[in-house]
């Protein structure tokens, strides 16, 4: 018997969702003074990248995250594995928060910070999936990508808040005491707020959709499984990340130091326009959702990567201006793209794999791709300016991420109305051309 509302797990999902992103993402926009305290004898450049490097190092370590935190997830359930990932990651983000500096420790006080992005890495290698597979499980049939744009927003969502966190700091510290000891406090705020996750998941039980699945024998080789006859769906995950993962972390990671150090803003002029950009993104994916729900999947993505392949450039023309208007400007035309495909992506990665294998098949393929493109996004895109030494270089990495979008787009089903106990099917060779192969009802998705 379900004992808790649709509705309430969309929510707790959503808010633990943010807790968790809030502590991953803090490190992005930490990163001009993290460079300063762990790499104080580099150049002002030099230390950017080498603290992007290990932002990076995070994203190479999600797979086996998303691995590990996927089988739990399919054999124990959904709530338990969520609980030990928020956990996990509300652990390392305070040790973050309490590390020492090079001035301190020398070369001991940068491997201390690779450290915790790395335990860091390898609790978000399971959130994503896991969220989204409980959100798409508990939703009904004709709402599911509005709902999992609800919990994507509360993953892009925490940026706005610890900009705010730290605008909030610097103006009430002031900019020496916050360079000097203040940037540690939202790291510790972090640790704080995933204990409010840990309680909220506590609270929550696994969709009626997974419960009916797990009654199924368990497949023994679940990976292999997945591996071997899903291959085609891991594969296409890998591809829809690209696009998502780029133009997304363009906006949550990269576009605050860069605003700061190429545009050459002020960082409190700056934190207000990356903002103003990111909260643009997560208010623009919900329509997008609706959207996705009533015209499909395919038609939003093909749209967002359109946009994307022809806006970027002028979009970063736009943000190197050094002006509050174009900085937000810019990022507002990169939002629009970012927020259309991922209304249709993020859900369509979660219905190409059937119930007793989401999270694990959607880890693997989701976490590989991220580790590949949108981890290292801050650092292509900072190697390219210092590089090429044009400020709008990383436009012309995102145009060509875009255009492979476009092609990927143009080869996947439609999974709009896939009964999601069989979306797996549609991962088989035998249905390559198949767009929807089982309308779902609600009542055959979730209890309404």
């Amino acid at each position: 018997m379900v004992s808790i509302s649709p509705r309430r797990r969309l929510l707790g999902g959503a808010v633990g969702t943010f807790v968790e992103w809030y502590d991953f993402l803090i490190y992005g926009l930490s990163a001009p003074v993290l460079a300063v305290h762990f790499f104080p004898e580099a150049s002002a450049a030099a230390g950017i990248v080498s603290t992007f490097a290990i932002y990076a190092v995070a994203f190479l370590v999600r797979p086996i995250g998303g691995i590990y935190f996927g089988r739990i997830g399919d054999r124990l359930g959904r709530i338990k594995t969520l609980g030990l990932i928020v956990l996990l990651m509300g652990g390392a983000t305070t040790l973050l928060g309490l590390l020492p500096t090079f001035a301190t420790v020398g070369i001991l006080a940068p491997l201390l910070l690779l450290l915790c992005r790395v335990v860091q890495g390898f609790s978000a290698g399971g959130e994503t999936s896991g969220a989204t597979a409980y959100i798409v499980e508990s939703a009904p049939s004709d709402r599911r990508a509005f709902w999992v744009s609800i919990c994507v927003a509360g993953s892009w969502a925490p940026i706005v808040v610890a900009s705010g966190v730290i605008f909030g700091l610097r103006a009430g510290l002031g900019d020496e005491a916050y360079m000097s000891w203040g940037w540690r406090i939202p790291f510790l705020l972090g640790g704080l707020l995933a204990i409010v996750g840990l309680w909220l998941r506590r609270r929550l039980d696994d969709p009626e959709e997974f419960v009916e699945a797990s009654r199924a024998p368990r497949d023994p080789h679940l990976l292999r499984t997945a591996l071997t006859q899903h291959w085609r769906a891991i594969v296409t995950v890998m591809l829809l990340v690209a696009v998502q993962g780029v133009g997304a972390y363009l906006l949550l990671s990269y576009m605050y130091s860069y605003l700061v150090t190429v545009a050459g803003m002020t960082p409190t002029a700056a934190l207000l326009a990356n903002s103003l950009g990111v909260a643009s993104m997560a208010v623009l994916i919900l329509p997008a959702g609706r959207l996705s729900d009533r015209v499909g999947r395919r038609t939003v993505m093909f749209v967002g990567a359109a946009w994307l392949a022809v806006i970027s450039w002028p979009a970063m023309t736009l943000a190197s201006g050094g002006g509050l208007g174009s900085a937000v400007g810019g990022q507002l035309l990169i939002a629009v793209g970012v927020a259309l495909f991922s209304a249709g992506g993020f859900v369509t990665m979660a219905e190409l794999f059937s119930t007793t294998m989401r999270f694990t098949g959607h880890a693997i393929g989701y976490n590989v791709g991220y580790a590949i493109f949108g981890g290292t996004t801050p650092l292509i895109a900072s190697a390219l300016v210092a590089i090429t030494g044009s400020a709008v270089a990383p436009a012309f990495y995102v145009i060509v991420i875009a255009a492979l979008g476009v092609a990927v787009v143009g080869r996947i089903p439609e999974t709009k109305g896939v009964r999601l106990r069989d979306a797996g099917e549609i991962s088989h060779p035998a249905a390559d051309d198949l767009t929807v192969p089982t309308v779902a009802t609600r009542s055959g998705t979730t209890n309404v």
